[in-house]
C-alpha cells in the first residue's frame, strides 16, 4: 500500500516491458456516472413519477453504429426509485435533447413546446428575409423608426429633468467660496481676540524672552477709584525717654479713665520748696479727657519727678527725726 505513494520505483536490470501481457478490455465498456434526470418521466412498471433534476447513479455506454455529424451518442441506464425496474434513454445531438428508449414514458412539457415554437418562428422570419427583399427593407425601416423614437424619448426625459432640477454649478462654487472666506475671517478675529486677552493678562513677550507688563496710569484712574478712601499707615513716634514711663502707663490705651475720679496719692509734708514741686507734679499727673487724646505731648519727664519725690521723702524723714 505504501509503494504507490513513492516518487521512484525500483526496476530490476533484467526488466523488459515487452514481456508484460496487455489486458484485453471490452470494446464497448460501461462506466458508472452520477447524473440528474433530464426530463419528467413515468415508470411503465409501477407508474412512479420521476421529476426533472432527480439524481441517479447511472451506467453510461456508447451507442454503436450511431452518430450525428461525427458526434457520439451516449446511452444511460437508471433504475426506478420504487420498483427498481431499468429505464434507458440516450442523447439527441440534432435537437440538443434526450430520447426515452425503454422502461418509461416522457411527460408532456408545455415549456419545451413553447421554446421549440419560438425557435421555429425565428427561423421562418430569417428565411423570409433572405428570400424577400421587400420584407428586409420593411424590417430596416421599422428598426430605424424605433431608434428615432427612442432618441426622442430620451431627449424629453432630459428636458423634464432640467425643468424639475435647475442647478447652477457656478453659483454653488461661489457660495462655497464665500462661506469658506467668512469662516476663515471669523477664525482670524477669534485668534486676535485671544492674543489680546493673553497679552493683557500675562503681558507682552519681547525678543529676548522677558515679559513686559503695562503699568496703570494714576492720572487716568476712574471715578470709583477716587471715591475709595486711602488708608494711611499709622506711625507711632517712640522716644527714648518713654521707656522710663512704662510702669506709669500699664493700663491699656483703649481703656479711658473716668475724669471725675481722682487717683489716690500719698500725703507728704515737705518743705515749702518741695511742696511747690510736688504740687506741680501731682497736678500734672492727674488724667483728664483733654490730655488723653494728646498723650505724647502732655507727658512730663518722669525721671525728674521721681528724683524730686525721693528727695522730698528723704527731707521729711530727716525733719521727723529732728523733732523727736
Amino acid at each position: 500500500m505504501s509503494e504507490r505513494k513513492v516518487l521512484n520505483k525500483y526496476y530490476p536490470p533484467d526488466f523488459d516491458p515487452s514481456k508484460i501481457p496487455r489486458v484485453r478490455q471490452a470494446k464497448n465498456r460501461q462506466f458508472t456516472v452520477r447524473l440528474m434526470a433530464p426530463f419528467n418521466m413515468k415508470c411503465k412498471t409501477c407508474g412512479e413519477y420521476i421529476y426533472k433534476g432527480k439524481k441517479f447513479n447511472a451506467r453510461k455506454e456508447d451507442v454503436e453504429n450511431e452518430n450525428y455529424l461525427g458526434i457520439r451518442i451516449y446511452r444511460f441506464y437508471i433504475k426506478c426509485t420504487r420498483c427498481l425496474s431499468e429505464i434507458s434513454f440516450k442523447t439527441d445531438p440534432q435537437s440538443t435533447d434526450y430520447v426515452v428508449e425503454a422502461g418509461a414514458t416522457r411527460n408532456f412539457m408545455a415549456l419545451k413546446l413553447a421554446e421549440e415554437q419560438a425557435v421555429r418562428e425565428m427561423e421562418a422570419e430569417k428565411e423570409e428575409e433572405r428570400t424577400n427583399p421587400m420584407k428586409l427593407l420593411e424590417n430596416r425601416t421599422k428598426a430605424s423608426r424605433g431608434e428615432i423614437e427612442m432618441v426622442e424619448t430620451l431627449e424629453e426625459l432630459k428636458e423634464l429633468n432640467k425643468r424639475k432640477v435647475v442647478v447652477n454649478f457656478d453659483d454653488m462654487l461661489h457660495r462655497y467660496d464665500e462661506e469658506r472666506q467668512s469662516e476663515a475671517a471669523l477664525a482670524a478675529a477669534a485668534e486676535i481676540e485671544d492674543e489680546q486677552l493673553i497679552k493683557s493678562v500675562f503681558g507682552e513677550r519681547t525678543e529676548d524672552g522677558t515679559i513686559v507688563k503695562r503699568l496703570v496710569d494714576d492720572g487716568g484712574s476712574s471715578s470709583d477709584e477716587d471715591k475709595r478712601p486711602k488708608k494711611q499707615a499709622k506711625m507711632l513716634t517712640i522716644k527714648a525717654t518713654d521707656l522710663l514711663a512704662a510702669p506709669l502707663n500699664n493700663a491699656p490705651k483703649n481703656k479711658k479713665l473716668n475724669p471725675l475720679v481722682k487717683i489716690k496719692t500719698a500725703l507728704i509734708k515737705p518743705d515749702s520748696a518741695a511742696a511747690s514741686t510736688s504740687s506741680s507734679t501731682t497736678t500734672s499727673t492727674a488724667p483728664t479727657s483733654s490730655t488723653e487724646s494728646s498723650a505724647p505731648a502732655s507727658i512730663v519727664k518722669p525721671s525728674l519727678g521721681g528724683l524730686s519725690l525721693l528727695g522730698s521723702y528723704s527731707d521729711s524723714s530727716s525733719h521727723s527725726d529732728s523733732d523727736n
